[in-house]
């Protein structure tokens, strides 16, 4: 039987469309939320494995360790898609809004990689980790700077998991910026954000599972991060 991929966050958007994919191929799937949406049904309905997690704690990201080892004694691959976005504002404590930053995006797939070592271990195939990253870590941002030092510091994991895990596990990093608007961003937000790239479009998820699945299927990338920008760069 074909080992799952884990798929952390996946109850929306591009973890959502990933867990899709997966499935559509045949591809097991164990997948994690933190608030239960239809769409966690219809991929448990489809074949998910539905996994409650909240990493905004260590205990959170403990019983989830526990719960994915009852689970399952292999993975296939681990894509470390659970976000948070949380501004700085003149009402939050800074402090709180650093630590949150860090739980979710470094310290939840540092503890996870480590823990689930041996379960993308298991056979002779070479297996991955992917970082959802971000656009933002290559220039920071002035209302986000929690955000971006975590997603800059998930990067750096990426790295040193990277030369840790070789050859057996693959470890690599996928940066968007926009792939997506929400539904509530107006027009005049649309076209502003349509500038920032060469490209001038919203791609869709999609383009974030084509990526991901190029970097899953391809046996000698490790220790990079993939720009998904539109050469937004270069603006």
């Amino acid at each position: 039987m074909t080992a799952p991929i884990l798929i952390t966050g996946a109850g929306q958007r591009i973890g959502l469309a990933l867990a899709r994919a997966c499935l559509a191929q045949g591809q097991p799937v164990i997948l994690t939320y933190r608030t239960y949406r239809p769409a966690v049904d219809a991929l448990q309905k489809a074949g998910a494995q539905c996994l409650h997690a909240d990493f905004a704690t260590t205990e959170g990201v403990n019983a989830f360790i526990n719960t994915l080892r009852q689970t399952t004694d292999r993975l296939r691959a681990i894509v470390h898609n659970a976000s948070d976005w949380i501004p700085e504002r003149p009402d939050t404590d800074p402090t709180d809004v650093m630590q949150a930053m860090l739980q979710v995006h470094v310290m939840a797939p540092y503890c996870i990689n480590l823990a689930c070592r041996d379960l993308l271990e298991q056979g002779d195939s070479t297996t991955d980790i992917i970082h959802m990253t971000d656009y933002v870590v290559e220039k920071g941002s002035a209302k986000h700077i929690a955000y971006s030092a975590s997603k800059a510091a998930l990067a750096n994991l990426t790295l040193s998991f990277s030369r840790l895990l070789a050859p057996g596990i693959k470890v690599n990093s996928v940066a968007p910026s926009l792939i997506l608007f929400n539904d509530g961003d107006n027009e005049e937000y649309r076209k502003k954000t349509l500038k920032k790239s060469l490209m001038a479009i919203e791609p869709g998820v999609d383009a974030a599972v084509q990526t991901l699945n190029f970097l899953l299927n391809n046996p000698y990338i490790t220790g990079r991060t993939i720009p998904l920008d539109g050469g937004r760069h270069l603006v």
